[in-house]
């Protein structure tokens, strides 16, 4: 653990992602008295619309107002996830047939603001706005929107398809299991845990071991497979999962043999041993070939 005092960074990413979904909050509280239909209707009506649209002008002139330059970046960015947050609760909770693509959005949300808060907890000198993964990749943004594009053909051609509860049910699961075991993988490695591959090793790295180290070696890569699958799942998208099936497992084959070549280098025959006893964790990935 980098320390006991979060960060700046992390502590305006706190009160930024708070601000964004304390917009939800209120229908939230006001449904426990009523029907929800009630207030999704009337936040997906034109007064709803016109309500949002000054809540996130004002919550974004607020921000201007007090964070300047970086720390408004980072604020921006967490408020957006928030509301993004509230609006998939508040769509999970509603009866309609949409409430798999409200815990797709909480989920996604959720992931990406995690992400930055995670980091600037355990290792903040690595901290940035990549550090949210919004901008990963092309790739990754070309699969987000077609998993979106997929959703909403199927939904309109064949609607039946997108009512399977006990799937999207088995895709949450997926979901909650990959995010809790990459956070925990995180936590666990603490400083050591870098988004980049590190080509240099640091003072302070040491090989982890421990922990959900200790059941696969690449704990952090399984959680988001798992949950990058989960997604689609939920979403009853059969197309899109086995697309993302199968490009997670490239990236990530590529990725851990890019990883294990430093990993070695670094630790030598402390890794290979490590390597010897403890599998990858994801099927049919070995990692990097060492000589016996």
């Amino acid at each position: 653990m980098a320390g006991s005092k979060l960060v700046l960074e992390g502590r305006v990413s706190i009160t930024s992602f708070i601000l964004g979904f304390a917009f939800m909050i209120i229908p939230l509280i006001v449904s426990l008295g009523s029907h929800i239909e009630w207030v999704f209707d009337y936040l997906t009506g034109i007064r709803g619309k016109i309500a949002i649209a000054l809540y996130i002008a004002v919550a974004n002139g607020f921000l201007l107002l007090i964070y300047k330059g970086p720390l408004y970046q980072v604020a921006v960015r967490a408020c957006f996830l928030g509301f993004t947050f509230g609006c998939g609760l508040l769509i999970s909770f509603g009866q309609t047939t949409w409430t798999h693509f409200g815990w797709y959005m909480s989920s996604l949300s959720f992931f990406h603001y995690s992400e930055y808060l995670v980091t600037a907890i355990i290792n903040p000198r690595s901290l940035s706005l990549d550090s949210f993964l919004l901008n990963h990749s092309v790739e990754y943004t070309v699969a987000a929107v077609s998993s979106w594009v997929e959703f909403t053909v199927e939904k309109l051609l064949i609607p039946d398809l997108k009512q399977l509860r006990w799937l999207s049910f088995v895709g949450l699961l997926m979901v909650l299991f990959g995010e809790g075991l990459r956070k925990s993988a995180m936590l666990t490695a603490g400083s050591n845990f870098n988004h980049i591959v590190q080509n240099e090793k640091a003072q302070s790295h040491v090989l982890v071991t421990s922990g959900v180290y200790s059941c696969c070696r690449h704990p952090s890569y399984v959680g988001w497979f798992c949950w990058s699958v989960g997604t689609q799942v939920m979403l009853c998208n059969p197309v899109c999962v086995l697309a993302y099936a199968l490009a997670s497992w490239r990236f990530f084959r590529d990725r851990i043999e890019e990883e294990e070549i430093s990993l070695i280098h670094f630790f030598g025959d402390e890794y290979v041993e490590y390597k010897r006893k403890v599998r990858s964790g994801l099927p049919f990935i070995q990692g990097i070939r060492v000589g016996s």
